[in-house]
């Protein structure tokens, strides 16, 4: 290569690399405008409140309501905007538009005067209390539960409890049986040594279990954020990144009592199968849930195995259950535009078939 070739080499390399750099100068500074990213939009109202504990109620969107309210349990561990992350990916808006009458549960922020609270606190103390207003607001006897991952197993134990206070039972990506070895998620848990981190600790910080859900699949999270850089100029995309990163930070920290039990009795022991799960002085059987049942599981999860939701079914007595598989990942279950199109028009249907 003689030294004309090369003089034009370095020439052309420096001219995309200036080109370049002036592109990410140009989307930082767009970046680095952005005040405030918008979640959470659709409009509700505060009408109920224990402690930390909100319960919320969704304005309507159709003009056919269903009769029987429904109640949202999310996950202790994450924000519950999940469900309504932006105006054309939300669950919440879906069920809405097809009539759902919706209300959701906000656990809250727990610090360190909410350390000592117990799965009974949440289930038959907070959880009770959300049902309870629901059905003296609206004058019905029962509600709808939809339960998602960890607040379809509470949501699960609080029908098993109280089957006579729930019409229809739904529950998404939800963990039942915690034998699988087909998440890391699972097998880590039997090994951790709870009770001297809660012992130290009292809430376990929102830090450390960010990290173990991180460490689960580490490289699909760089190269995320590789193709987040390249994709810099184009606005939505940015937007919808930023949305999704501001709700996987944004997560509580755990009462250490109730993070006990759930590792202890649940990842370790698997009591919940085996009718051995006690709370509150109440043992827990399965085979108290005899109302209608709908089992969304998501066939490539890999936070929570379709064998661990699946499982379900095994352990209910009611004649009316069906088992639902979405062709996607755990959280693509609810904001993918799949979702939007297949899953939230089914859950609405199949509640409005059973609203009586």
């Amino acid at each position: 290569m003689n030294q004309t070739t090369k003089n034009r080499d370095l020439e052309a390399m420096f001219t995309a690399f200036k080109e370049k750099s002036a592109s990410y100068l140009k989307n930082y500074k767009f970046l680095f405008s952005l005040n405030n990213i918008d979640v959470g939009t659709a409009e509700k109202e505060l009408c109920f409140q224990s402690d930390k504990t909100a319960l919320y109620h969704y304005s309507p969107l159709s003009d056919s309501p269903q009769k029987v309210p429904t109640l949202v349990v999310y996950a202790l561990v994450n924000r519950p905007y999940m469900l309504d992350l932006q105006p054309d990916r939300s669950l919440v808006r879906n069920l809405l538009s097809h009539g759902v009458d919706l209300y959701m549960i906000d656990w809250g922020y727990p610090d360190r005067s909410d350390q000592y609270l117990t799965m009974d606190d949440y289930i038959n103390g907070y959880l009770d209390d959300c049902v309870d207003y629901v059905k003296r607001r609206t004058g019905h006897h029962k509600v709808n539960l939809i339960g998602i991952c960890q607040g379809g197993t509470f949501a699960t134990i609080y029908t098993a409890l109280n089957p006579t206070k729930v019409k229809n039972l739904v529950t998404m990506v939800t963990p039942i049986d915690f034998s699988s070895d087909e998440a890391l998620l699972f097998k880590w848990s039997r090994f951790i040594d709870v009770d001297t981190m809660v012992d130290a600790l009292g809430i376990i910080p929102a830090d450390f279990l960010n990290l173990g859900f991180m460490m689960v699949r580490p490289f699909d999270r760089l190269l995320k954020y590789v193709n987040f850089l390249e994709n810099l100029d184009q606005k939505e995309k940015t937007l919808n990144f930023l949305r999704m990163e501001k709700w996987i930070f944004d997560s509580p920290g755990q009462a250490g009592e109730c993070y006990r039990q759930f590792i202890k009795d649940l990842y370790q022991e698997n009591k919940l199968v085996q009718d051995r799960l006690d709370i509150g002085g109440k043992q827990v059987h399965l085979s108290q849930i005899s109302m209608p049942v709908l089992n969304i599981y998501a066939r490539y999860d890999h936070i929570v195995p379709p064998a661990a939701t699946i499982a379900l079914q095994k352990h209910i007595t009611s004649k009316d259950t069906e088992l639902y598989e979405f062709e996607g990942g755990h959280i693509g279950l609810f904001v993918s535009s799949k979702t939007q199109k297949e899953v939230g028009p089914a859950v609405a249907q199949w509640l409005r078939q059973r609203d009586r």
